[in-house]
């Protein structure tokens, strides 16, 4: 039988707490959610003073990275150059700030980011994904 690595409830949460302090660093308020190999969530932060509208979308962006194995931004950059399939592929946003996230090379997971610029997103999903790559 073959074994896997599973991403951490704990896991999940230092994450969280390199991509929060990638965003607080540069005074982004964001939603920063993790979802399991499944793409449910494991984990969702808000502060009080950010878009609501956010959440959904965090959580999507990191489901998304689960669902394709790849980073959201891929498929922005899809839509940017015109292919447009990329809209009706179920779950997918074409938004960079999605993740997948990795132990061993092997898919755990996904961190989702949602709050300020496609860019930004990036680069605070950027900085949880970090975390997890040094363990």
């Amino acid at each position: 039988m073959d074994s896997k690595p599973v991403l951490t409830l704990e896991d999940a949460k230092r994450v969280a707490a390199a991509a929060e302090a990638e965003a607080q660093r540069n005074g982004w308020r964001v939603v920063i959610a993790v979802v399991d190999d499944g793409g449910h969530l494991l984990y969702l932060q808000r502060g009080h003073d950010t878009q609501y509208g956010s959440v959904e979308t965090a959580i999507c962006k990191a489901h998304a990275a689960v669902a394709f194995q790849r980073p959201t931004k891929v498929s922005e950059d899809a839509v940017l150059s015109g292919r447009l399939i990329h809209l009706a592929l179920p779950g997918v946003i074409p938004a960079e700030g999605g993740v997948p996230l990795e132990i061993n090379g092997v898919v755990v997971g996904g961190l989702g980011i949602s709050g300020v610029r496609s860019f930004q997103d990036g680069q605070i999903a950027a900085a949880g994904v970090a975390v997890l790559a040094q363990s």
